[in-house]
């Protein structure tokens, strides 16, 4: 029976950091088991691929490199959902995600330098514009700035010319077409040239170009103050809308992206500041009380507090001394430190978390697929409906001006930008609000997932409890008190290097007890220890060994919570001591508050009945099903989703990956298995169990949000084009539901951020 603590340098393939985990405790002889706290391992474990789970993020099936660009200039959803197409297409790659939320374009395939100037080509057939970088270390957003800037200066000018066209309308009509076609000129002309150039490439239903008929229309049938207001307001809309992505953006990245741009590093005495990327392993930095703690290291010098909550979302502050494994990201709260670096910035927690939250974005979740296909057809089928509202009405009435005018309205709103912004940025709120709180979301498949769950069900070892025994009680019978039973206890364990007996020796240490060895120890295999004292032969096991011994048992009351170690000195029982797994705090309060989201919860173990009930019970869990093979625990799993519905499982050791694998959601705690980690589409880096209700809570909220934001979209439209049949709808109620959606679905979708979880 084996509890070990072991180190690993990675979780492999999403976020790597040094953790602690824990062998699955065994049910091998042993003389302390009265209950055993193990699960039958002992077994070949199969390790799940990353990957192979059902709902895992989409992946290519493909050993090409996949690096990662940043496309510039880019400020339309439905263009980055046209781009991506134009270059999945391209002979060569794999695979291709572009994320409008980050900018960022993930692209599989073999010969990168190559295919660079043909993705460029395809940009530029949507977005002349656009540009396509490898990515820097760091994207100040300099440019995405002063674009947004030049835009407004321009639609100010536009808005003084339009202002004065009004104001001589009346008075120089012939001067007043002149300054509206002037107005019109700056607001629109970028707009209609750009309509033109992708007209040659073939995008007959781009945003530019139906805009441009819009207001070229109006001007046809003399409406010049609609036509330069239309585009007016859409500018205004547009300016808006950018600088809201921009904002929400920002918002989350800088949340996310705690990488340091300085360290101090010291050199022969002084401190000495030099760009963080340029810091090598067994340097020695300098990190001040308030500075976050830029880079993974052993703290060599000073003690503090650490502020660890911007990396796990864990509140409560931890104490670091020399010899303390620190992660990038955490808070120095007080003292100096000086900090050995064990790994440079691309592989620090810092980047690792940035870095699976951007890979985690690229992972589309259906709804956005399907937004994605839907607005393909949307577009076409409301331009065909334009025509005809121009044609058929018109021919019919004689009206062609009022007919036209409402045709027109509906080409305004037939661009279906608000539809395909509205759900990515949705899911990647939802993915960056989890980050913050410690908890990874492996991709938008796993978040919507995670919001249809109807049972959690979670492994005992390392997730419900802290996977270290301790003595929890100690129980005297006779005249004996608990220091000297524990200290009879610690002397017969002395020898021992069983996770129990270490339980009992740590016990005794922390009480101050001296204890004391004897030359006259006997194991007796499977049973129990036999050791001659100064007081008389001891003897320290299970229930079975005194009994064999002739000692009367029948003052002994067993316990339905943990290991008991029973001991007899002369013949007589004198106490039993009960070494348990420590429940974590927020155990009991985190099913409470799965139970009241209307989730039933079940744990699957392979400990003895006993245990595992006896924590089902102080904690409040539903299901009990102990005694667990690893292969038993998938059949369960099943049996669980039959009864109940799509299923969480939460665990955290190596035999829990197939289970992990299997689940309709996997989730691991961080201080698990990497093949655990590694299975799973959820991993909690505090290991705190309250991220279990909390990551139910942001996946809902997120799906919720993203459903408002389409049925929103899509009422705003179609109200307006029933309005626009009515004559009631002016083109600038068109823009509206065009601009103006757009950025309510942003600002809705940002909520996300400021929502307040379990």
């Amino acid at each position: 029976m084996s509890h070990n603590h072991h180190e690993t340098d990675e979780i492999k393939d999403y976020c790597k950091h040094e953790h602690h985990g824990h062998e699955e405790h065994c049910e091998h002889e042993h003389h302390h088991h009265e209950h055993g706290e193990g699960c039958c391992c002992g077994h070949e474990q199969e390790e799940a691929a990353c990957g192979s789970h059902e709902n895992a993020t989409p992946a290519p099936d493909t050993k090409a490199p996949v690096c990662t660009y940043l496309v510039n200039n880019l400020d339309c959803a439905n263009c980055a959902a046209k781009i991506e197409r134009k270059i999945q297409a391209l002979p060569g790659v794999e695979y291709a995600s572009l994320t409008f939320a980050t900018k960022q374009l993930r692209v599989a395939a073999k010969n990168q330098e190559a295919l660079l100037p043909l993705m460029q080509k395809a940009c530029s057939s949507v977005e002349p514009d656009v540009t396509i970088t490898k990515r820097e270390e760091k994207d100040d957003g300099k440019d995405e700035a002063a674009e947004i800037k030049k835009d407004g200066i321009c639609i100010l000018a536009g808005a003084a010319l339009f202002l004065a066209a009004i104001l001589t309308d009346s008075y120089f009509p012939i001067a007043s077409i002149a300054l509206f076609v002037a107005a019109y000129l700056v607001l629109g002309l970028e707009i209609v040239v750009t309509a033109l150039k992708n007209l040659f490439k073939g995008n007959v239903f781009d945003e530019n170009f139906l805009m441009s008929i819009a207001t070229i229309g109006a001007f046809a049938i003399h409406e010049y103050p609609e036509a330069v207001g239309v585009m007016l307001f859409y500018r205004i809309g547009e300016w808006f809308e950018h600088k809201a992505v921009a904002k929400s953006r920002s918002q989350i990245m800088e949340a996310l992206d705690l990488r340091p741009e300085t360290v101090n590093l010291i050199q022969n005495g002084d401190v000495k500041v030099i760009p963080a990327a340029d810091a090598r392993p067994g340097d020695i930095v300098l990190v001040r009380p308030g500075d976050r703690i830029p880079l993974d290291g052993i703290i060599v010098e000073g003690s503090s507090r650490l502020d660890t909550s911007p990396v796990t979302g864990e509140p409560v502050p931890r104490n670091i001394a020399p010899g303390s494994s620190v992660l990038s990201g955490c808070v120095n709260t007080s003292g100096a430190l000086k900090l050995k670096v064990e790994k440079p910035l691309s592989e620090s927690m810092v980047t690792r978390i940035l870095d699976a939250v951007e890979n985690a974005a690229a992972g589309k979740p259906k709804m956005d697929r399907f937004i994605t296909r839907f607005s393909r057809i949307y577009t076409p089928v409301v331009v065909a409906l334009s025509l005809c509202t121009a044609v058929i009405p018109s021919l019919v009435t004689g009206d062609w001006a009022k007919w036209v005018y409402t045709a027109l309205t509906f080409l305004v709103i037939s661009c279906p930008c608000a539809l395909v912004l509205s759900v990515p940025l949705a899911f990647f709120s939802g993915i960056g609000t989890g980050s913050r709180q410690g908890i990874l979301f492996k991709g938008g498949l796993s978040l919507e997932a995670l919001k249809n769950v109807k049972a959690i069900v979670m492994d005992k070892t390392g997730t419900i409890t802290k996977g270290n025994f301790i003595v929890q009680k100690i129980i005297p019978a006779g005249q004996i008190t608990e220091q000297e039973l524990l200290s009879l206890a610690a002397s017969c364990e002395a020898a021992s290097t069983h996770p129990i007996a270490l339980s009992i020796l740590e016990a005794a240490s922390e009480k101050g007890i001296t204890v004391e060895k004897s030359a006259s120890v006997t194991e007796l295999s499977g049973r129990g220890i036999q050791m001659q004292t100064a007081d008389g032969m001891a003897l320290c096991g299970s229930r079975k060994l005194l009994e064999e011994q002739g000692v009367d048992t029948s003052a002994y009351s067993p316990s339905h919570y943990g290991t008991e170690v029973l001991l007899a000195r002369d013949g007589s029982f004198i106490g039993s001591l009960v070494i348990a797994d420590t429940i974590k705090e927020d155990a009991a309060y985190a099913v409470q508050t799965l139970k009241k989201a209307g989730l039933v919860t079940a744990m699957l173990t392979g400990d003895a009945p006993e245990s595992a009930d006896g924590i089902a019970k102080e904690t409040g869990i539903d299901e009990v099903h102990a005694r667990l093979l690893p292969e038993n625990k998938v059949q369960k799993l099943s049996e669980i989703r039959k009864a109940h519905g799509a299923v969480m499982f939460v665990g955290d050791g190596i035999n829990d990956a197939p289970v992990l694998a299997g689940a309709d959601v996997g989730a691991a705690m961080g201080s698990g298995a990497d093949a655990a980690i590694e299975a799973a589409d959820v991993v909690f880096l505090n290991s705190g169990m309250k991220a279990i209700p909390a990551s139910i809570q942001i996946a809902r909220t997120t799906g919720r949000i993203s459903r408002q934001n389409v049925v929103f979209a899509l009422a705003v439209k179609a109200l307006v084009m029933v309005l626009g049949l009515l004559g009631i709808a002016s083109m600038w109620l068109a823009v509206f539901a065009d601009t103006g959606v757009a950025m309510l679905c942003i600002l809705n979708s940002v909520r996300i951020l400021y929502k307040k979880t379990v």
